[in-house]
């Protein structure tokens, strides 16, 4: 039986929101250890069947993580949940964004004709917008409000996958 499951961080993240409803869905308590990449979870985490790895479908070298790894994990299920509302935030109004701090997986939401500066999650994009290092970021509604960031625009929830890799070693 999974008892934690190590996902991406920090504090906030989609992930660790689907962490938890996937707890609740399973009607078991259990801990979420978060990381700054899914890639770090996987090489700290203890490879035995009471620990897995849960990634986002749109999170962009997924599909290395799980080739890299069919020796010691498996597929154990996926689901769906809403993530927060995405959004594009700022400090205060700006009269021109130049720099948005985005995730990739939502670098499309990225303004046309800016300079998009990639860092490893929403959380830590809507950080380096609250501290002045970008204009703007791509974040979720969360973070921007854990920042105390001016919203740009909302994008609203999207449905998203999250996959459970279970380890296959004992």
């Amino acid at each position: 039986m999974i008892k934690t499951l190590h996902t991406l961080g920090p504090a906030g993240s989609n992930c660790e929101k689907a962490a938890g409803k996937w707890f609740e869905q399973n009607n078991s308590a259990g801990e979420v250890v978060l990381y700054s990449t899914l890639e770090d979870a996987l090489h700290e985490m203890p490879k035995n069947k009471s620990h897995a790895l849960m990634g986002c479908v749109v999170y962009p070298k997924l599909h290395e993580i799980v080739f890299s790894n069919l020796d010691t994990f498996t597929l154990l299920d996926c689901i769906i949940v809403p993530t927060y509302s995405m959004v594009l935030a700022a400090q205060a109004e700006q009269r021109e964004i130049r720099t948005v701090a985005s995730h990739p997986a939502p670098e499309k939401l990225v303004p046309k004709g800016v300079e998009c500066i990639y860092v490893n999650s929403n959380p830590l994009a809507a950080k380096m917008c609250a501290a002045g290092e970008v204009d703007a970021c791509v974040t979720t509604l969360r973070s921007a409000n854990d920042y105390e960031l001016l919203v740009v625009k909302d994008f609203g929830e999207v449905m998203m996958g999250f996959t459970v890799h279970a380890c296959s070693a004992t």
